[in-house]
């Protein structure tokens, strides 16, 4: 039976993920139709829906297939893998190891790629092949996401309109915005997905081999606070050891 917790969280988890997603692919297709035209922006993004549409056709009755504790140690082994690589690159980026994401120097860097392919004869298949590539790519994580997210408590429904809100917002806002989402703190989202993927991860793979947690569906609130104060100090260490290893090279 669906608790609050398991819902809310599904549906942050779902809505998060997905909004990070749904702004990268955002970029490149802004890219296209401000450096091409807007034709082969919306053919591409069309024809990725479209495959994405059936990919989730063909896979979704082949859930029902699966046990459910097969299901949920499968995905939650998945999601964990998934969840700490966006948390390795969040815990990197926030204590100053690698450069953040910058939606603006992505936006630059497709610009000036697209740009130079203009003066080609297949200028339009090439935008049209760049954005339907981002919105491709990017969707199946998507769909990864609000699988992974509600299949273990049979709440893809909750976790489809969690994405389905991102994907709302994100359009909305670059209807009135119509640049890069630069503004949105997507590293600190990033953190927070990775935090909670990684948690719904743990959990899953727990119920999975038949684990009985404590609290039921709040021991997630917990898991996602260990797993929270661990990142934070991961960041502080490695903070200070970067800041350190920066003035003795100075």
């Amino acid at each position: 039976m669906a608790t609050l917790t398991t819902i809310t969280s599904t549906v942050t988890a779902a809505f998060l993920g997905s909004f990070v997603e749904v702004v990268e692919a955002f970029t490149i297709i802004l890219a296209v139709g401000v450096t091409q035209s807007w034709r082969p922006a919306f053919i591409g993004t069309g024809l990725a829906l479209g495959v994405l549409a059936i990919l989730v056709l063909a896979l979704g009755p082949l859930l029902h297939l699966i046990p459910v504790e097969l299901m949920q140690f499968v995905i939650g082994t998945l999601l964990v893998l998934f969840g700490l690589r966006w948390l390795r690159k969040a815990i990197l980026r926030a204590s100053g190891i690698i450069a953040l994401h910058d939606e603006d120097r992505a936006f630059a860097a497709e610009t000036d790629s697209l740009r130079r392919q203009s003066a080609e004869r297949r200028a339009n298949l090439l935008a049209g092949i760049a954005a339907f590539k981002a919105v491709l790519l990017e969707g199946i994580e998507v769909v990864f996401i609000v699988i992974a997210t509600g299949a273990g408590h049979g709440m893809i429904g909750y976790a489809s309109l969690g994405a389905a809100a991102a994907c709302l917002l994100v359009l909305i806002i670059g209807l009135f915005v119509n640049k890069p989402l630069s503004a949105v703190p997507e590293n600190s989202l990033k953190f927070v997905v990775g935090l909670l993927l990684s948690a719904f991860g743990i959990f899953w793979v727990g119920e999975g081999i038949g684990a009985e947690w404590p609290g039921a569906d709040l021991s997630l609130l917990a898991i996602l606070a260990v797993l929270a104060v661990f990142s934070f100090a991961a960041v502080r260490m490695l903070r200070q050891y970067f800041n350190a290893n920066a003035e003795v090279a100075a």
